[in-house]
């Protein structure tokens, strides 16, 4: 009984939906290892996809340890049904060219650092403090690299404007659900462990709105948010990417590295 009670305490549960941002936009950016542009950003790419996994093994492997029912972090990445994953929208959404793969990132990773910093200065929790150490640092590397190709991208060339441009159009749309959280980050903001989800939203704008300047590119209104990830309710896309990920453990099961 004790196991079942701990497996939906708030803390499990949004340490969890770290992890599944995590992994999921990790094996995305995984998926340009060997088809990036030149060859230092496919090796750019691959540690940021590196960045992400690292992030995501420590989130789930604090998840079992906090679930306390015999998982593993294996168990948790890998065995779980497409409803029961937390992650936004935005991290699974497809690579398409370049410029949307570069913005996804940009998007994501001028959240997740001031989260992480939020994190690392203020967090009741000494594990989620130890993983935040690192990952404030990788996450402004990420906000770095990959603002500097918006802007490049932007302030370049017809078609690399039209591409850029294009990705904003297409993914701008989710980034509302970054700040939208869940009943559970709700839960462990009031306790000190998280930052609420929707105070980091200047930090995410200024972010933005400077990088988009700098690239001639102008912020959207979003009139219409697309959300649902946090309550599991994911796109087309989600279905391929576990087909992908969880494909070793479910034709081997119990396979041991």
């Amino acid at each position: 009984m004790t196991g079942l009670a701990l497996s939906h305490s708030p803390l499990f549960e949004a340490v969890l939906q770290l992890a599944d941002d995590h992994l999921i936009l990790g094996h995305r950016v995984s998926e340009w290892c060997g088809h990036a542009p030149m060859l230092e950003e496919d090796l750019g790419l691959a540690n940021m996809a590196l960045d992400l996994l690292g992030q995501s093994r420590a989130l789930y492997a604090y998840s079992a340890e906090i679930e306390g029912a015999g998982r593993s972090e294996d168990d948790l990445a890998f065995l779980r049904l497409e409803r029961q994953y937390q992650n936004c929208l935005l991290v699974e959404r497809p690579n398409g060219d370049f410029a949307h793969s570069i913005l996804r990132q940009l998007y994501f990773a001028a959240f997740m650092h001031p989260f992480w910093q939020g994190v690392s200065a203020n967090s009741a929790d000494d594990t989620l403090r130890g993983i935040a150490g690192k990952a404030e640092k990788e996450m402004a590397y990420h906000v770095r690299h990959c603002g500097e190709w918006v802007v490049r991208l932007g302030d370049g060339t017809d078609e690399s404007a039209g591409r850029i441009k294009a990705a904003v159009e297409a993914l701008h749309h989710y980034t509302d659900e970054l700040f939208q959280g869940s009943a559970a980050m709700a839960a462990c903001a009031k306790d000190g462990v998280l930052p609420e989800a929707e105070s980091l939203r200047p930090a995410w704008t200024a972010t933005i709105t400077d990088v988009f300047a700098q690239g001639l590119l102008e912020v959207p209104e979003v009139a219409y948010p697309q959300t649902g990830g946090r309550i599991g309710e994911h796109t087309e896309e989600m279905g391929h990417i576990l087909a992908e990920l969880q494909y070793m453990q479910r034709t081997y099961p119990n396979l041991q590295w």
